[in-house]
């Protein structure tokens, strides 16, 4: 007689199963709200099927359709219904990988004849989709030899190349798209695993998926792009297809219309209609130039940084953009990250990179003459510019661009100063990103990987240090286990913007390596030679991409003190024209940057055109104003101007914006 197999929920309280019970069966014991919104499985941390079988003494969580881990398992499905579909209405596609992605998924194909998708195609797969998800068919797991995976994707060249790299590697060792779908080694024998809907549609999978097809339903495809096989130019080149895919149509409603106001918010539309950037052709693709405005505003936001660094004990460098291969050999970029950088010069005998990132030139810094441990903490900042090489397909806006602008520190402490220099550093990345308007945080602690590098007591010193950072902070954090780089755990700080996206911003992480391979020391109280610590901290992260991501926020209209134009004056007609340049030139003298507009249009024009230039204030001045030196003051934004505000006021009232970095304009209190 079998005996029964006990089960542990996250919550410690164990349950009682018959053997062969299936993680089905236990949502089903935990009450219709369970079983009703189960897709899967989460056993002894990883996803399983519903009907994946209860190992005796695991814990098991429920996997409900609205939790992350749960959208991702119903982008995934949907992204094999996807390519079923496609495989139906094209017979002889060759179709690729189709992982699911940030909110959606995507799916490659190879079309016979070198066909091409158009718009009418989409709609006629999606047509065959929900054709396919009316039919119930349930998604089946098996597992086969590399032998019989071979046999049975004889037809699909790119489903063998991939079979044949697991029958080489693990997952670890393949690209990571290509990993996410596989199942490889298990017990030493190398397997694949695969994913049957019916008799005639199977795909390699590493899974899980939903039970069933009936479980889909609210979807929708948006865009074709073109993809090159693994990212390799050298590769065929495919068509993509992107989608996206929700549990419910409500929450795919809710997604379409923030797609609609991302799309009217998109920075790269309005970095050309506000004259803030462009891409020259001449220059080459990820490279922006900024124009004035666009400059202005970098230089806004660099000298708040730099101020707010300064007042922090920073100390202030600058490091060139290239240097001697030599020291990225010592720093071993040249062995981790040589893919990314960007061809080397030969020089009088000499090989040279430009820089991919700050870190080994801070570290000379540091290494230039022996630290005392009463210098340190040493803190390095820089508004460093680094180079890499990132495939045009990658390239967008500049949110991924290839030369870019870090607001680069290195903080070099001893191990009794870790936890507090963490925790004043997390203190002080929330309190900047908050001056810009950001207020909407989450963090990920990643902690060590697999595959490691270092001392694991200097991992346990490090992740605790981190962990305890978080914690006195009082942030919300998940911790991404086994997702710190190779020689660090570190904190990843997101941020959600106006409509409700996540955007990846900071970055703390404490690096063991290359206090190693520089063999920089310090001499502690004992006179004894001691190995400092040392924290990489990007706070903007890149000054182009955190320069996109602030341009989408506000849709454009930045808050006064970021403004590149503050203020403009309009007079009402040509006799206002003098008052209206004196109120001009008051403006400028108290350094609030000022535009006048002549009355050279119908007032009504001028001010709908500077309120489309997303000018914080518009003043208009007539007869009135010119006799009690008062200004009328259009808010952007606001529909009913105020009129007779005295000068004087008005002035002083942007000038506490400015200082306060107030994140929307507002009408003077005493006139409202």
């Amino acid at each position: 007689m079998a005996q029964n197999i006990i089960v542990r929920l996250p919550d410690g309280d164990n349950l009682e199963f018959p053997s062969g019970a299936c993680v089905a069966d236990l949502a089903t014991s935990l009450g219709p709200l369970f079983s009703e919104a189960a897709i899967a499985g989460l056993m002894d941390g990883k996803l399983v099927d519903l009907n994946a079988e209860i190992v005796d003494g695991s814990t098991v969580a429920i996997v409900q359709a609205n939790s992350p881990a749960g959208r991702e398992i119903i982008r995934h499905s949907t992204a094999h219904v996807l390519a079923q579909a496609v495989l139906n209405l094209w017979p002889g596609a060759h179709f690729a990988v189709g992982p699911p992605i940030e909110n959606g998924f995507y799916y490659d194909f190879q079309l016979p004849n070198e066909a091409h998708f158009t718009d009418e195609d989409i709609e006629k797969i999606e047509k065959e989709m929900r054709r396919i998800i009316s039919q119930d068919q349930p998604f089946i797991r098996e597992e086969l030899s590399i032998s019989q995976g071979l046999d049975l994707f004889a037809d699909q060249p790119f489903k063998k190349e991939i079979i044949e790299a697991v029958s080489q590697t693990n997952t670890e060792g393949l690209d990571p798209e290509i990993a996410s779908e596989q199942t490889v080694a298990e017990n030493g024998r190398p397997i694949v695993s695969i994913y049957r809907n019916t008799d005639t549609f199977v795909d390699l999978c590493r899974g899980p998926h939903v039970p069933a097809t009936s479980r889909l339903g609210a979807f929708k495809l948006t865009r074709v792009a073109g993809a090159y096989w693994r990212g390799q130019e050298s590769n065929p080149q495919l068509q993509r297809i992107y989608g996206t895919a929700w549990e419910s149509n409500e929450a795919l409603e809710k997604h379409l219309i923030q797609l609609k106001e991302a799309e009217k918010r998109d920075h790269r539309k309005l970095g050309i209609e506000m004259d803030l950037f462009h891409f020259p052709s001449e220059i080459g693709g990820g490279l922006p130039v900024f124009h004035p405005k666009g400059g202005l505003i970098r230089m806004l936001m660099e000298d708040f940084s730099r101020q707010q660094h300064q007042n922090a004990n920073y100390e202030f460098v600058w490091t060139p953009h290239i240097a001697k291969e030599e020291l990225f050999k010592t720093s071993g970029h040249l062995q981790w990250y040589s893919e990314g950088m960007y061809p080397p010069m030969k020089l009088e005998g000499a090989t040279y990179y430009p820089k991919p990132m700050n870190c080994p030139m801070h570290t000379l810094i540091y290494s230039s003459s022996m630290r005392s441990y009463k210098e340190l903490p040493l803190r390095l900042f820089e508004f460093g510019t680094v180079y890499r090489f990132e495939r045009s397909g990658v390239l967008h806006g500049l949110t991924r661009v290839r030369g870019f602008t870090q607001d680069d520190a290195h903080i070099f402490c001893t191990p009794d100063q870790l936890s507090d220099e963490l925790t004043s550093l997390l203190k002080f990345v929330l309190e900047m990103l908050k001056a810009f308007g950001l207020s909407d945080f989450e963090a990920e602690l990643a902690t060590r990987p697999q595959k490691y590098l270092g001392d694991l007591k200097d991992w346990e010193v490090a992740t605790s240090a981190l962990k305890s950072a978080l914690d006195e902070v009082n942030i919300s954090y998940v911790v991404a286990e086994g997702e710190g780089a190779f020689y660090a755990p570190k904190i990843d700080v997101h941020v959600r913007d106006a409509i409700g996206r996540r955007w990846q911003i900071s970055t703390l992480q404490v690096d063991f390596q290359l206090p190693q391979r520089f063999d920089i020391e310090y001499v502690g109280p004992d006179n004894q030679r001691h190995r400092p610590y040392m924290i990489h901290r990007a706070l903007f992260g890149s000054l182009e991409r955190f320069f996109a991501i602030l341009l989408e926020h506000y849709a454009g209209s930045f808050p006064t003190w970021l403004s590149p134009v503050q203020v403009e004056v309009l007079p009402v007609r040509d006799i206002h024209q003098d008052y209206a340049k004196s109120v001009t030139n008051q403006l400028k003298a108290e350094g609030i940057r000022t535009q006048l507009s002549y009355a050279d249009q119908p007032l009504g024009a001028r001010i709908r055109k500077a309120k489309l230039e997303k000018i914080p204030f518009v003043l208009v001045v007539g007869d009135e104003d010119i006799t009690n030196a008062t200004v009328g003051v259009n808010v952007r934004d606001t529909a009913k101007p105020t009129r007779g505000v005295d000068l004087i006021d008005f002035i002083s009232h942007v000038k506490k914006e400015n200082t306060e970095h107030t994140t929307s304009p507002s009408v003077l209190e005493t006139h409202k």
